[in-house]
């Protein structure tokens, strides 16, 4: 046990989000490794970027998020006409007060849904950069808190590349994960097709943790154990990122700060204060890939995440896991 924690407090955790698992289970069938590492993504307080076919089940993923919490939920339909203010908010002219009142945007919400994130022009993309990274809002040079916690969902077409304007590496390491929902199996199917649900809207699920109890789970994720080894692991596996021909670029220095964050939030999830190298090897692929370009480049979005996938897994291999 770590002198930050108790032993209450990793059992008040674990029973935290074993609510929150139990409660998005019961909404997303058959996904139980994506329900984790949504989680694990909010415990680190980093964003995700869902990256999948339409129908999926990724909004509902956000929304079953938004409904197990008492947070607000947002949803923004990106197009190619969506402004930054459409976004961020803008500034009015009140004829009441003689002065201009800020109107908030969609973005000032606990969970916001980016969908079809990159249907919008890069102008409209780098208006989440800032509030993605500092949680704020500049507006005329006056900064507003959109509040915590903060987790923003994007979501975009892996083979649709008509009228799309793909997201820069800079907006891509602003992810901490990237994940992908896949068909479900044909037993789950079934289970959605028996449902009498037509929409996420109509997700009946009531909040079983507070917005406090995410924030100390935050708080809790920092201070969770990490040994030397395992983040050598860590500086192994990035390293060898960076001279893999395969890749244009390797892993930066914050995306190996993100897997290390990612790290530690899941063993949290796991009921541990300390990291293994389990945690470290379950996510290098969604905190890493995405971050990574290749030389060559692929037919498409599904090719490349394949081969990028490919590589990682033989850099893994390669690289030797502490004891």
């Amino acid at each position: 046990m770590s002198d930050f924690f108790s032993a209450p407090q990793v059992t008040a955790a674990r029973e935290t989000l074993q609510k929150l698992r139990t409660c998005m289970r019961a909404s997303i069938k058959g996904k139980d490794t994506v329900v984790d590492n949504v989680l694990t993504a909010l415990v680190a307080g980093g964003h995700v970027l869902i990256e999948d076919l339409p129908g999926v089940g990724k909004t509902t993923l956000a929304y079953a998020l938004a409904r197990s919490m008492d947070c607000a939920f947002s949803r923004i339909q990106f197009t190619s006409d969506l402004l930054p203010s459409d976004v961020t908010g803008v500034a009015i002219y009140d004829e009441t007060i003689k002065e201009f009142v800020f109107k908030k945007g969609p973005v000032f919400a606990n969970i916001v849904l980016a969908d079809e994130i990159n249907r919008a022009t890069p102008k409209t993309q780098s208006s989440l950069l800032e509030v993605m990274d500092r949680g704020k809002v500049t507006v005329d040079g006056q900064a507003h808190s959109v509040g915590s916690p903060f987790l923003v969902f994007a979501t975009q077409n892996p083979v649709d590349y008509e009228g799309t304007f793909p997201l820069p590496e800079s907006q891509m390491d602003r992810f901490l994960m990237r994940l992908h929902m896949g068909y479900p199996q044909p037993a789950d199917e079934l289970e959605i097709l028996r449902s009498a649900r037509h929409g996420y809207d109509a997700i009946a699920l009531d909040a079983v943790v507070t917005r406090s109890d995410i924030l100390q789970l935050q708080t809790l994720a920092v201070h969770v154990f990490i040994e030397d080894t395992v983040l050598d692991y860590i500086l192994r596996l990035v390293a060898a990122t960076r001279t893999e021909a395969e890749f244009r670029a390797g892993v930066s220095v914050r995306g190996g700060l993100a897997l290390k964050h990612a790290a530690q939030a899941r063993a949290l999830l796991e009921g541990r204060d300390f990291v293994v190298p389990e945690d470290v090897q379950a996510l290098a692929g969604p905190v890493l890939a995405h971050r990574l370009t290749l030389v060559r480049p692929a037919a498409d979005g599904m090719e490349e995440r394949r081969l990028v996938a490919a590589a990682l897994k033989r850099i893994m291999s390669a690289v030797s896991v502490p004891a």
